[in-house]
């Protein structure tokens, strides 16, 4: 497997084409014991995901809703729900934690986890604000524990694809990027649209980008919830002048998920809904004419080629991530969602807040 040290933030000379798919959890005989908190929307994928893999033990579900907890009981009664973390936490069986619960609940949990001695899988975004993904960055080096950001769609084999693309060169220089992930609904009321589906683009383009923007500008606004956008457009500028443009929305007809990546040779769209396979390529882009008669000619022409579908193999990404959780605490470190790579989305969705606030000015991430 190649891997790649650098954050996020940092830009590699060669970046290597990295598949989390090739990432197995190496051979032991002891099952990692592990707790999931939160058992709404996510929590029983992950009792599912984990409590399947051969590696790993769910030991407890944890929740503060009697009913909640009462569902979790029938359909997983092998594993103890409990809403005592105290408890949990200080159980020597559990060694990772799973965190599944809103938003403004992940700094509280994360943290008594990790002062607890235990591995964490925390659902995005990583933190409410930067200051409290900061703590939660340095509280895991200090305790020497793994601490995953699930940021699922980035173990999406069609997403993996479209990084290899343009790693390997086949698109040219990328000139601009497009995400759109609209529906109606589910409408949440812990956080906005852009910290609930943007924060799924931002966490896909700075894989594809292996950097942060630079810059973004945002607008926004909110229709049923006061205070909470539920659309947005956001532009994010990269190095070397690559855009890349966002439109969320709980107020949408349509089920959108899709990323368009347009670059000189050749373009790829990604759509997690596309019926004959989620990747397509397009071999067009606009060449120079290398002659012309006089300068009222056309100095640039399209180019159009052929439209290949490439066979993508059909996995489910979080029970990719989950397999990838696990190696990473058997091996002790964390390349690809770890602390690092969710305090930098938390940044730029800090910044998007900002641009909106101000009517969409330019703000840096800082």
């Amino acid at each position: 497997m190649q891997s790649c040290a650098c954050t996020a933030s940092q830009i590699c000379g060669e970046i290597p084409i990295w598949h989390p798919t090739h990432v197995t959890a190496q051979g032991t005989n002891e099952k990692l014991g592990v707790a999931v908190i939160g058992f709404g929307h996510w929590g029983p994928n992950h009792v599912r995901n984990f409590g399947g893999h051969k590696q790993a033990q769910v030991l407890y579900c944890v929740d503060l809703d009697p009913e909640r907890l009462e569902r979790a009981r029938d359909l997983f009664p092998s594993v103890e729900s409990t809403s005592d973390l105290s408890r949990v936490l200080n159980d020597e069986r559990v060694k990772a934690v799973v965190i599944a619960t809103p938003t403004a609940t992940h700094f509280d949990l994360a943290r008594k986890a990790l002062l607890a001695g235990k591995h964490v899988l925390c659902e995005k975004p990583l933190a409410a604000n930067i200051a409290e993904a900061n703590q939660l960055l340095a509280l895991a080096k200090q305790a020497g524990s793994v601490l995953m950001v699930g940021h699922v769609f980035l173990f999406n084999a069609g997403i993996i694809k479209l990084r290899e693309l343009i790693v390997s060169g086949e698109l040219g220089r990328v000139y601009y990027l497009h995400a759109t992930r609209t529906n109606l609904g589910p409408i949440r009321q812990d956080v906005d649209c852009v910290w609930d589906l943007a924060s799924h683009d931002v966490s896909i383009f700075n894989y594809l980008q292996w950097r942060l923007p630079l810059e973004v500008s945002a607008r926004g606004t909110h229709y049923l919830q006061e205070g909470k956008a539920d659309v947005a457009f956001i532009t994010l500028t990269y190095p070397d002048q690559v855009l890349a443009n966002i439109h969320v929305s709980w107020l949408d007809p349509k089920k959108v998920r899709q990323v368009t990546v347009v670059g000189e040779r050749k373009m790829v769209t990604w759509d997690d809904m596309g019926p004959t396979g989620p990747i397509t390529i397009y071999d067009k882009g606009v060449v120079r004419e290398p002659f012309y008669k006089d300068f009222g000619e056309f100095h640039l022409v399209t180019k159009e080629g052929d439209v290949v579908i490439p066979k993508v193999p059909a996995t489910e990404p979080l029970r990719v991530q989950t397999d990838y959780f696990i190696s990473c605490v058997r091996a002790g470190s964390i390349e690809l969602c770890g602390p690092a790579d969710g305090l930098g989305v938390v940044r730029v969705l800090e910044a998007i807040g900002k641009s909106m606030a101000a009517n969409g000015a330019p703000v840096p991430v800082t």
